[in-house]
């Protein structure tokens, strides 16, 4: 199914939607515990797709209701809210809390694992240690969502498996991004396909393309790049990633399967 990779995080907002109405008969599952805070929950959540309403409401409800049952989902959200303000200093800091929170929580460890291995650069003299901190939130992602229990009972099991492996491939994604700037391209390619494989999105194949076309299997990246180009419901953008992945194939030797 073909979906955006960050929508993973609306299913977890739908989810923790739900379990704030839970009435206090039932023991299960995070709830508000007065009206006060059911009703800053609900103010909260209707302002999932503002990211500066979030980040205000959020801290704000954090100071107010430090026993929250809903302090990691808060955090997180506050940390994708900040992510796509594009200060990944701060998502990092609230992805860190959030562990602290607990230490299991797949959401802020596939958003270290991505802003950690996308801002670093294969000059950065601390590289190795930066890669390996993000290496590890990405295998730690994969580990604790494996058996995660869903938030909402109600989400029917095929979106909740379909969500899980969503964040495993983003796991496997930002390990490839990683061993980019390792210039270990082989290693990337597998993590691409690994990330594909998981959940079949472009982008991650139009990646593979380019750590092969890097690592001088040509041949592959335009293999890759034509089953791209030859969907004709393919966004142009990624389209024209892979027109330049495909392009650079051929002006170094590479041939398309058939010849060229």
């Amino acid at each position: 199914m073909k979906r955006s990779i960050f929508t993973g995080a609306l299913v977890l907002i739908a989810g923790a939607a739900a379990l704030m109405a839970q009435q206090p008969a039932q023991p299960k599952g995070p709830a508000p515990k007065s009206k006060a805070e059911l009703d800053a929950l609900q103010a909260l959540f209707s302002q999932a797709s503002n990211p500066d309403a979030v980040i205000k409401l959020g801290d704000e409800f954090i100071a107010k209701f430090a026993d929250t049952d809903f302090k990691e989902n808060i955090l997180n959200m506050e940390a994708d809210a900040w992510h796509q303000k594009k200060d990944d200093t701060k998502a990092q800091i609230y992805s860190e809390q959030a562990l602290q929170v607990n230490p299991k929580s797949y959401q802020a460890d596939i958003m270290l694992a991505e802003v950690i291995a996308k801002g670093t650069r294969e000059t950065d003299l601390d590289r190795e240690e930066k890669l390996g901190k993000s290496d590890k939130y990405a295998k730690d992602a994969i580990d604790n969502v494996k058996d995660a229990a869903k938030p909402n009972p109600q989400i029917p099991d095929a979106q909740w498996d379909e969500f899980k492996k969503g964040i495993a491939a983003r796991a496997h994604g930002a390990i490839g991004i990683g061993n980019l700037a390792r210039k270990k391209y082989p290693e990337a390619a597998a993590e691409f396909k690994a990330a594909y494989e998981s959940d079949p999105q472009p982008a991650y194949m139009v990646q593979q393309a380019s750590a092969l076309q890097s690592g001088g299997k040509n041949d592959e990246a335009i293999a890759l790049c034509d089953k791209v180009l030859a969907d004709p419901q393919m966004h142009p953008a990624i389209k024209n990633v892979a027109t330049q992945i495909r392009a650079a194939a051929v002006k170094a030797g590479g041939k398309a399967p058939g010849g060229e």
